[in-house]
């Protein structure tokens, strides 16, 4: 198997599989009065990104022709499901207070909303694919020290500020109005007026920058610069050690190597001490020799994935522009790299005299994908009777299933086959005697978690500070990149506001 050719392949495969995805103006140009898609994706609590629902599952004003938008594996995936909404945001036609629809909202649909404001949800809306965000309503707890005595109240009345460079759509922002506001405080019937107003301005900004709103690649807080180089110096510290040490043992071991290689009867005579009371029981073949062999398999695959993401992050494939290309990315590069799975795998259990490789392959296959389909089906189960977008449509599981039938098995067997065939014979520095030799009972500071939790005690020392990072960031809703932080919110409870990258999104007194 030619590996540099092999890459070469995968490396061009992955790259035509995660293309950008564009609206319904593919070019992105308009002329004045030209229709400009408006697709509104999903709602949920802002407080548990991870919990999203369909737009319409809130009784907003539905069109009489519900259109969905066609979406990639990777948005589905995402849990994106983008609808057409009412809002007609024609290229540079200006409106003010226009009616989306009037309806009145049933007790049950008071209740809906409520129970939706209570919880601070967020609605997401995608313009000419430029995302935008804003929340439902607002909860007045001014002077109220009794729950039961909070006021509850739902934007009636949508801004959407755009602007415009020429013929292109270059951002675009939402405010709610604080003045237009329907009370949802008591569960009676009400009758509701949605509005909304577009204003449009131009700007210099070119259309190929008008994504580094979102991205941010040269307004990065300085902290975030600083992490760079605490990334860089853990992983410099925790390579030079572990040379240092890996340095120090090849060192002390040669020559033992040495000796017991060549000369076994003069090595069986002298005084032994340390790992040589055991140096014929070193590289015996484990017991279950074919879960080894297969837990090396997968592993090695899912380094690869690894490298291949950090490969495409670093060129620049996952920008903002890519909905769902991380997701397609990981479904593609794992289906086409599980021939180096079947490979390493087969190879190295036929090393180790295993005899039945077939069962070493399918165990290899069904390892990692194995509890991955299980946890799969658990909590697509919760997301479907929860009514949840993580939920996938029975559509998308069968593309999967096809392409872990027709792509990932077969090339685990041609791997299997092929590192079968290219096998190698087991060269042990020492030998192994025939009989194992019984070792006496260690101290508890020489048993298994403590000898872990010693040797792990320096690498989580190295990570602990960029762990604190990430996991304060998931706390406070920001996204958390080494590069850039791509749809990031910062929230502010005192002003109800959303910041969207440092870009006011909610109301105006942000």
């Amino acid at each position: 198997m030619n590996d540099p050719l092999t890459l070469l392949i995968f490396a061009v495969l992955i790259a035509s599989s995660v293309t950008r995805v564009s609206s319904d103006a593919s070019n992105h140009r308009y002329k004045e009065g030209d229709p400009v898609p408006l697709y509104a994706n999903k709602v949920g609590p802002f407080h548990n990104p991870s919990e999203t629902y369909r737009y319409f599952d809130l009784p907003f004003c539905v069109p009489d022709h519900v259109k969905e938008k066609k979406e990639a594996l990777g948005e589905v995936l995402n849990g994106d499901r983008l609808v057409s909404a009412l809002y007609k945001l024609n290229f540079r036609d200006e409106k003010t207070s226009a009616a989306v629809c009037k309806k009145t909202l049933t007790k049950e649909e008071v209740a809906r909303f409520r129970s939706a404001i209570e919880k601070d949800y967020y609605f997401q809306m995608y313009y000419d694919d430029l995302p935008i965000w804003g929340f439902i309503g607002k909860v007045d707890k001014e002077g109220k020290a009794d729950p039961s005595e909070y006021k509850y109240f739902l934007y009636k009345h949508i801004q959407f500020d755009v602007l415009y460079n020429k013929d292109r759509v270059i951002e675009v922002s939402v405010r709610m109005d604080p003045h237009s506001l329907l009370d949802l405080t008591e569960e009676k019937e009400v009758d509701a007026e949605f509005l909304y107003t577009v204003k449009w301005k131009e700007t210099d900004t070119p259309f190929e920058k008008r994504m580094e709103k979102y991205s941010l690649s040269s307004s990065l807080p300085h902290h975030l610069e600083i992490h760079w180089f605490s990334i860089i110096n853990s992983c410099v510290t925790v390579l030079l050690l572990t040379g240092f040490l890996a340095t120090i043992l090849m060192r002390v071991l040669k020559n033992d190597f040495v000796k017991y290689a060549q000369d076994e009867e003069a090595a069986d005579d002298q005084e032994e001490t340390g790992w040589k009371y055991i140096h014929g029981d070193v590289f015996r073949y484990p017991k279950f020799k074919s879960l080894f062999a297969a837990a090396l398999g997968s592993g090695t695959q899912l380094f690869t994935l690894t490298v291949f993401i950090f490969i495409l992050a670093l060129v620049g494939v996952f920008y903002p522009y890519n909905r769902g290309a991380l997701f397609t990315a990981l479904v593609v590069i794992y289906a086409l790299t599980s021939g180096i799975a079947g490979y390493t795998a087969t190879s190295f259990y036929c090393q180790l005299e295993g005899k039945n490789w077939v069962r070493n392959l399918l165990l290899t296959g069904c390892l990692f994908c194995g509890p991955l389909f299980l946890t799969f089906c658990f909590l697509n189960t919760v997301a479907i009777v929860y009514s949840a977008t993580a939920a996938l449509p029975f559509g998308t599981i069968v593309v999967i299933v096809l392409i872990w039938t027709l792509v990932t098995s077969p090339l685990l067997v041609l791997g299997g086959i092929a590192g079968k065939n290219s096998k190698a014979e087991f060269q042990a520095p020492c030998r192994t005697t025939k009989y194992p030799r019984e070792i006496p009972q260690l101290p508890w500071y020489r048993s298994a978690l403590p000898q872990m939790a010693m040797a792990g005690f320096l690498p989580f020392s190295a990570i602990y500070i960029e762990l604190y990072y990430i996991f304060a960031s998931v706390g406070s809703q920001d996204l958390y990149y080494l590069q850039h932080p791509v749809y990031c919110f910062h929230y502010s409870s005192d002003s109800h506001c959303i910041h969207n990258c440092g870009f006011d999104i909610l109301p105006t007194c942000c």
